[in-house]
């Protein structure tokens, strides 16, 4: 009894959590998925929006403008990574892994050589706020995700159904079938890692909001929890949700279920100190569960062959 009683109690952050989270799922969504290209530039990243806006809202910058300007320096941090891999022929993994190296040094010039910054929503006004969760009112920033989350999806949505978005999503689906209709793929796999680089630093900002401070190692294993958020998504939805629309509210989905989890995990008693380990088993066994899947279908089918 306690135990539910507990999980309740944090039941809407983890939910909170799980939004913005899903937030950057969707930029790993839009590489992982729409690219097909594996882009590890999001742990540098996440960091870069969170320390941009907070920087910028304790110099007096509104918050909305703050998060405005994350989103358009983590556009640069997806055209760093774009320009090593088509200008200088870097294969995608390993670019993103160099971006990502130079974003630390990057990170701490911007918090002026601190590796941590605070931001007080007593003293700044701010989108979100962990201390509003609980409350039942427009600043509770439950409501504030939802919003924001339904009105990316939209967007989203409308731009993958435009002739830019569609050759984007050829460029990932066949290359080599993209240019020689005649698409521009080096330009267009640039496009898609800074979309997908943007909505990353705008979760970032959001995530520093929430959380109260920015910190140089808070996009440390950003692309484990957006790998697992789609995966879980794709694994509980894949027979319901076949819409582009929907596909993407399934990662969002998938990141609130993922952080549930955690949050029983926690509950459990095991130490924060096997967090990452723990991050790394649940990921694994929903990416086992398609294969073990497939096995048990392959084991029926050829049971019911043999008894025919």
């Amino acid at each position: 009894m306690n135990f539910l009683l507990t999980f309740i109690g944090t039941l809407p952050g983890a939910v909170t959590q799980g939004l913005i989270w899903g937030l950057m799922a969707m930029g790993v969504y839009v590489t992982f998925r729409v690219l097909n290209v594996s882009d590890l530039t999001v742990d540098g990243t996440l960091a870069t929006g969170g320390a941009v806006c907070v920087m910028l809202v304790r110099s007096g910058v509104p918050v909305g403008l703050a998060v405005l300007i994350a989103f358009l320096v983590g556009l640069l941090c997806g055209l760093s990574t774009a320009f090593l891999h088509t200008k200088w022929g870097i294969p995608a993994i390993l670019a993103g892994i160099l971006s990502q190296l130079a974003l630390y040094s990057v990170n701490l010039r911007i918090m002026a050589s601190k590796a941590n910054v605070s931001i007080s929503v007593d003293r700044y006004t701010l989108l979100i706020s962990q201390r509003y969760v609980r409350e039942p009112s427009l600043c509770n920033p439950l409501f504030v995700l939802i919003i924001l989350t339904v009105a990316i999806i939209a967007m989203l949505y409308w731009y993958f159904g435009t002739e830019s978005g569609s050759a984007l999503r050829a460029t990932g689906a066949n290359p080599r079938m993209a240019r020689a209709q005649g698409i521009n793929t080096d330009f267009q796999i640039t496009l898609g890692l800074m979309l997908a680089n943007g909505m990353v630093a705008l979760a970032g900002a959001l995530l520093a909001q929430y959380q109260g401070f920015a910190d140089v190692n808070m996009g440390r294993g950003a692309i484990v929890i957006g790998l697992a958020a789609v995966i879980i998504g794709e694994v509980l939805t894949q027979k319901i949700f076949i819409n582009f629309a929907l596909k993407l509210l399934a990662v969002s989905i998938g990141s609130i279920v993922y952080f549930l989890v955690l949050q029983v995990v926690l509950q459990l008693g095991l130490n924060t100190n096997d967090l990452k380990l723990i991050s790394a088993l649940i990921v694994a066994i929903f990416l086992a569960l398609p294969h073990f899947s497939q096995r048990m279908k392959k084991g029926q089918n050829n049971g019911g062959k043999k008894s025919a």
